[in-house]
């Protein structure tokens, strides 16, 4: 959710990579709170983090605790932001009470990264 957010708030102003610390697949709740918004990540995949670490990443940012701890330390001058967001994951379900805690998460993230490219572009 936070790439899909992010490439579509921030526009072409940045190059978006979204990884994890155990990637699986795009949650279904995910992909149905986000087309909420008009953003489609539907083809947007869960990449290893390691994938990035030779990709001369200028920012990384964690959005769990988890995540935070097992970030690994990329190369050269990197700013480090972290974000600590609740998982919204309960499960594989994606039936109507399943979505609440992926819009707050959304919510969360739209709210973050609003803030984020607004200290960036300063």
């Amino acid at each position: 959710m936070a790439e899909g957010l992010l490439r579509y708030m921030a526009g072409d102003r940045f190059e978006v990579f979204s990884a994890g610390s155990h990637p699986s697949h795009l949650h279904p709740a995910s992909i149905i709170v986000m087309a909420e918004l008009g953003i489609d990540i539907s083809n947007h995949s869960a990449d290893s983090i390691d994938e990035y670490l030779d990709k001369d990443i200028d920012i990384v940012i964690s959005v769990c605790d988890n995540a935070r701890q097992v970030c690994p330390v990329f190369p050269g001058d990197v700013k480090r932001i972290h974000w600590s967001i609740d998982d919204p994951f309960h499960g594989w379900g994606a039936e109507p009470g399943d979505l609440i805690p992926y819009r707050e998460t959304r919510d969360t993230l739209k709210d973050q990264i609003e803030s984020f490219i607004n200290q960036e572009l300063i």
